[in-house]
């Protein structure tokens, strides 16, 4: 894999339940929204569940997602093409936590950042 080995972790506030956020991360109808415009591949499920394998595009970048855990409160994603690594993600009553690690040409950290801005703004409507 071609790029450089990047690790970020962002904790931010959300005015938002642990359900709401949960369902931002885990339903796959929000998460197309929020993360416009990001596109993803075609028949995802409803909701994302461990095991499932999926790829979305940024641009012409391809990259694959393995769900490794899906619980109440957890995702991990392990990350291969565009990214190789994995994203985890951990919330509850009024907060999330970000945590990406990878070899990619891509700027993980601002995209990491500007991913999170936008979760904040789709929760508040």
């Amino acid at each position: 894999m071609l790029g450089n080995y990047q690790q970020t972790q962002l904790r931010i506030e959300i005015e938002a339940s642990a359900s709401a956020i949960r369902d931002s991360l885990i339903r796959s109808e929000q998460l197309e929204k929020w993360l416009f415009p990001q596109r993803f591949s075609a028949g995802m499920p409803e909701e994302l569940h461990s095991g499932l394998q999926f790829t979305s595009w940024i641009g012409l970048v391809g990259i694959h997602h393995q769900v490794e855990v899906a619980k109440p409160n957890c995702l991990r994603l392990i990350l291969s093409q565009g990214i190789d690594g994995f994203h985890e993600w951990y919330w509850g009553e009024g907060w999330l936590q970000s945590r990406l690690e990878g070899i990619s040409v891509l700027p993980l950290s601002l995209g990491q950042t500007l991913n999170l801005i936008k979760l904040r703004q789709f929760l508040k409507k």
